[in-house]
């Protein structure tokens, strides 16, 4: 686990210095994943359909309900790496 939180935080850091910046279904899937390693399953209620970007953000981490945080930082690590 260590090691993985390790190469999470490393992966973290990179996603700040991609060379190009990713289209913004991959950007959801960035956050969405970061979300739910750091702070586990979705809380809260989902903004209205006035927020349309809260709104997307809050269904991209719904979706990864269940996900176990090691399972989630993997899943980022390996998204991260792809997009290098």
């Amino acid at each position: 686990m260590a090691d993985l939180k390790a190469t999470f935080e490393a992966a973290v850091a990179a996603s700040k210095q991609l060379p190009e910046k990713p289209d913004n279904m991959t950007l959801l899937k960035i956050y969405s994943l970061y979300k739910q390693a750091t702070e586990g399953d979705v809380q809260g209620k989902r903004p209205g359909f006035t927020d349309l970007v809260g709104r997307a953000k809050f269904d991209a981490w719904d979706s990864l309900k269940g996900t176990s945080a090691e399972e989630a930082m993997q899943s980022y690590v390996d998204l991260i790496e792809s997009l290098k």
